[in-house]
């Protein structure tokens, strides 16, 4: 049987994003669950919204199992003050389709690929675009054009396809700044527009240098990013209903670019088991031996 190594992220939503796409496959849900509802207690504990009855080895210590096919974590070091260890994802293995896969928690997955650790990881399309895309005058708007906008001198790793848990960067104002903010109100705009500071280089690519002439960034800081760009007037954030953008008083506007969990590949270390598994997790069914 083929053994498939593949990197994922040790928490949040693209792990969990994985971690159902897998377990549809292999017919795992009971021990995706388990790693899913395990974490989310954990990141609960390290925000202080429960208090957990144990130390935090006693509890790695009772979520470990010696059975080949039960869930791994481990502890990474968190930075907020007085949490200094945090429950992660360390490792699963599921058979799946004729193939032994073998999911791998990494920080940054992607970078992994990069130092061609793994011929496939699965991360967030954001740091895709933070890291390796290419800015360009033309916007960037969709999944199918990263590959085009990535240096083949700057990195082998390309995207294979999205899992489909999309959230959007959109366009937000208030309504004395533009009733429907869109990509062509952008263009034509002067002023200031509120992002994150981590997200710069994204919306540079998903703007386009061309939309950008006359604006200037203006950061959320250690301000919630809907109130941020309220007293801003026009901003670029992360939306999934819009909801609470609304209750700042802010028109959600066009949906920029998806930040979607993407499956990535390293061709440099690659075969044909890798290409037709790669495939298979795309498409969401089970690959053949």
């Amino acid at each position: 049987m083929t053994t498939l190594s593949v990197a994922v992220p040790r928490k949040g939503r693209p792990l969990e994003a994985v971690l159902e796409r897998v377990a549809a496959m292999a017919d795992a849900e009971a021990v995706a669950d388990r790693v899913a509802s395990t974490l989310r207690y954990e990141k609960a504990v390290t925000k202080g919204e429960q208090t957990a009855d144990r130390p935090v080895y006693e509890r790695l210590a009772e979520y470990s199992d010696t059975d080949p096919d039960a869930p791994e974590f481990t502890l990474l070091r968190d930075g907020r003050p007085g949490l200094p260890r945090r429950v992660v994802f360390d490792s699963l293995q599921v058979d799946v389709g004729g193939h032994e896969l073998r999911l791998v928690g990494r920080e940054e997955p992607f970078r992994a690929l990069r130092k061609h650790e793994f011929a496939l990881g699965f991360d967030s399309a954001d740091l895709v675009l933070e890291e390796v895309v290419g800015l360009e005058p033309e916007p960037l708007s969709s999944l199918s054009e990263l590959n085009d906008r990535i240096d083949p001198q700057d990195t082998d790793v390309r995207v294979v396809g999205g899992l489909g848990d999309t959230v959007h960067h959109t366009l937000l104002s208030t309504p004395d700044v533009a009733t429907e903010p869109t990509r062509a109100f952008i263009a034509a705009h002067e002023g200031p527009l509120c992002i994150s500071p981590r997200y710069e280089r994204l919306v540079r690519a998903v703007l386009g240098g061309r939309a950008l002439d006359g604006i200037e960034f203006r950061y959320t800081d250690d301000r919630p990013e809907e109130a941020a760009v309220a007293s801003t007037g026009l901003g670029v954030y992360l939306t999934v209903t819009g909801s609470t953008a609304r209750d700042h008083g802010l028109r959600v506007g066009e949906r920029l670019f998806p930040s979607e969990t993407v499956l990535l590949e390293n061709p440099a270390e690659a075969d044909v088991d890798t290409e037709e598994f790669a495939a298979a997790l795309i498409d969401g069914a089970a690959a053949t031996a």
